[in-house]
């Protein structure tokens, strides 16, 4: 992160994890750490998908970016506050015709085979998912994204895309990390109670499915983004008795 990365947004200053601090950087030797404790976990080798797989995902959507260009990428869950990869600048940005949402049901990560949890998706839809937008520096486009696939796309759970959205500095268009409804993970948009009852129970080697929504509210709180949806699980969820 540069000196100046939070000139827009000076408050965010403490609450972003610093790339360098965060678990979930996966360089290579943070990501073999990590699939060594999903394998003791009695995970079989196909787990996730081959490292060529990946690659080769991202470079069906980064391959023809332009040499010496930045790149901004949007984030409107656990990125807003550990993303992982280092970043020149940060905006709060809006993309219209999209909604946070938790749509896929994972048993990994925060969640487990005893206890799924759900996770973040950028659905299309009514309206307009505040978030906030991070600028790579054109030299490290490559390096980090590779690294950030790796936490995004280990298993495929989503469809990246580059898509306009607004800033209060301007028009931008960002990468972002949007729904992918032909995944086996995707459940959609479940009952609110069915929602509940399983972030509430979900948990595994990160951690649990309410330390990350309570992370999440948190977070919007302290930018002033309002997001009736988490508003209301976190009610739910902080005020249901044994959760």
């Amino acid at each position: 992160m540069t000196a100046d990365a939070f000139i827009h947004l000076p408050e965010l200053r403490s609450r972003v994890t610093h790339p360098e601090k965060s678990r979930l950087r996966l360089t290579p030797e943070m990501f073999a750490m990590w699939e060594q404790r999903v394998r003791e976990a009695g995970w079989p080798a196909d787990w996730r998908l081959s490292d060529e797989v990946i690659e080769a995902s991202r470079l069906a959507v980064l391959g023809d970016h332009k040499a010496g260009c930045d790149l901004w990428i949007y984030c409107y869950g656990s990125l807003m506050w550990d993303p992982g990869f280092h970043f020149a600048e940060v905006r709060l940005a809006d993309v219209e015709g999209y909604q946070r949402r938790f749509t896929l049901k994972i048993n990994l990560g925060r969640g487990s085979r005893d206890f799924p949890a759900l996770m973040l998706s950028l659905e299309s839809g009514e309206g307009c998912c505040r978030g906030l937008a991070f600028r790579v520096a054109a030299a490290s486009v490559h390096t980090e994204t590779a690294i950030l696939w790796r936490r995004e796309m280990l298993r495929g759970g989503y469809a990246p895309a580059v898509v306009p959205m607004t800033t209060p500095q301007g028009p931008i268009e960002a990468l972002a990390f949007v729904s992918n409804p032909s995944h086996p993970s995707y459940v959609g948009e479940l009952p609110f109670a069915e929602t509940a009852a399983m972030i509430a129970s979900g948990k595994g080697i990160l951690g649990t499915n309410r330390e990350y929504l309570v992370q999440l509210a948190t977070q919007l709180d302290a930018l002033g983004i309002e997001d009736p949806y988490v508003a209301q699980l976190h009610a739910e969820i902080g005020a249901t008795p044994g959760m």
